[in-house]
């Protein structure tokens, strides 16, 4: 998932209402098909993914079998060739260019495998990142916190990072420091759902239990999560767990 580098979204004339968990719908996908240019066949072949405001899936299979493909046409970096994918309400084929990286940063806060923590930045800029391109989660961690900046501290807090650690540069922290600020920087705002590509994949078992133990008490605002794993060891935490592999007609990934 590529860098943002959109301006400030204007702020919405009619801010809607806090939705309660479940009652609206984050991402739904509908008769998705995707391939990848040159690929010999399909990757990604669905007839329906939907996942509910404030529900928390867990999807789950091998390397290979889309879970990545998924990933970037639910955060539309990729837009599908047949069906739609829509994120709270809006298909991402419908929108170009600037509006779709717009929709993207107000909406959707994204845990990477690598984390993707600009080394050089302090860990407290390093999370205020997606209050710089959105306008609107800008305004709810300001109105959460009293400033985005209260925010983040919070987020921090809750995730157990020490406040000697805030304002040092990424690339001096920890492996398991750097994956608290990513995920804290995915939450700030209260995005309407995170993407978790793998965070745990490179953790212990204390450490992995840890991990999402504080992860989901910091996330107790109400975004939806969908968050992906090959391990099937973390399905206690999640609402519903969803096989790639079972539900892809396309079968295993070329790419």
């Amino acid at each position: 998932m590529g860098a943002l580098t959109v301006p400030l979204a204007p702020a919405p004339r009619h801010p809607m209402p806090a939705a309660h968990p479940n009652t609206l719908t984050a991402l739904h996908l509908q008769g998705v098909r995707y391939a990848y240019p040159g690929a010999t066949r399909t990757t990604l072949d669905l007839e329906a993914l939907t996942l509910r405001g404030g529900e928390r899936v867990m999807l789950r299979g091998p390397s290979g079998c889309g879970k990545s493909t998924l990933l970037s046409l639910a955060a539309g970096v990729l837009v599908a060739q047949e069906g739609s994918v829509e994120l709270m309400g809006r298909d991402w084929a419908t929108l170009r260019g600037a509006a779709r990286d717009a929709h993207r940063v107000d909406h959707v806060g994204y845990i990477f495998q690598q984390f993707n923590l600009l080394p050089y930045l302090g860990v407290l800029d390093n999370v205020l990142l997606p209050c710089g391109f959105s306008r609107r989660r800008s305004q709810r961690a300001a109105a959460a916190h009293g400033s985005t900046r209260a925010a983040a501290v919070a987020l921090l807090d809750a995730l157990e990072l020490p406040a000697a650690a805030h304002h040092r540069p990424a690339a001096e922290l920890s492996v398991g420091q750097q994956q608290r600020v990513a995920a804290a920087r995915a939450l700030i705002g209260q995005p309407d759902i995170v993407i978790a590509d793998e965070p745990t994949s490179a953790l212990d078992e204390d450490r992995r239990e840890a991990f999402m133990r504080l992860l989901l008490h910091a996330m107790q605002a109400g975004s939806a999560l969908l968050f992906v794993t090959h391990d099937a060891r973390l399905a206690s935490h999640f609402d519903r767990v969803v096989d790639l592999p079972s539900i892809n007609r396309a079968g295993v990934e070329v790419r």
